[in-house]
């Protein structure tokens, strides 16, 4: 009798290509970010058995470049996918990134250098964030798919403590599949 442990591995799935733009909340409106734009390269590998338990959800790693002088991005998280009506999915996802943003303000509070600074500048507070994003599929074929989505990415007061101004991006991505299978 040979004992044999379940597969534990993956393989790349999905690659995909999107471009988003910052936004974030002033006095309860949505107006631009202060961040801009940026691209995005997203692979997406299939669910390794080990994650039946919680949906089986498909591992991804994401990095994300800056256009201008805004904030760059790179991380890994998971991702389930519901398909809701033919040809049509939504994507929730989880993870975790390390970017090149601001932290705290560099200069003493209460001076015009800070407030200039604060100005320019999403105060994010911690060099780690969250990343959650919400994405809706439509499949164009078996093997592209093309995604609007939303991403966040906040400290939480988890992984510190103090200044969490967050980022917020929307925007749309390209997706192709290696796999025909890997979305169902």
């Amino acid at each position: 009798m040979t004992l044999q442990a379940p597969a534990a591995h993956a393989k790349i799935d999905e690659i995909r290509f999107g471009a988003v733009h910052n936004l974030r909340l002033d006095h309860d409106e949505v107006v631009d970010g202060k961040e801009g734009d940026n691209v995005e390269i997203e692979l997406v590998s299939s669910s390794p058995d080990l994650l039946n338990f919680i949906g089986s959800p498909r591992p991804y790693a994401v990095a994300s470049i800056s256009t201008g002088d805004g904030v760059s991005f790179a991380g890994a998280g998971l991702i389930w996918r519901w398909e809701f009506a033919d040809g049509w999915a939504f994507e929730p996802g989880f993870g975790y990134i390390v970017h090149d943003g601001e932290i705290d303000n560099i200069y003493p509070p209460g001076t015009a250098d800070a407030a200039a600074f604060e100005e320019e500048n999403q105060l994010l507070g911690s060099e780690d964030l969250f990343r959650t994003t919400l994405a809706l599929e439509r499949e164009f074929s078996p093997r592209f798919a093309g995604q609007f989505y939303y991403e966040h990415m906040s400290h939480g007061q988890i992984l510190d403590e103090g200044r969490n101004q967050g980022l917020d991006y929307v925007g749309v991505r390209l997706l192709y599949r290696f796999d025909t299978d890997a979305a169902e």
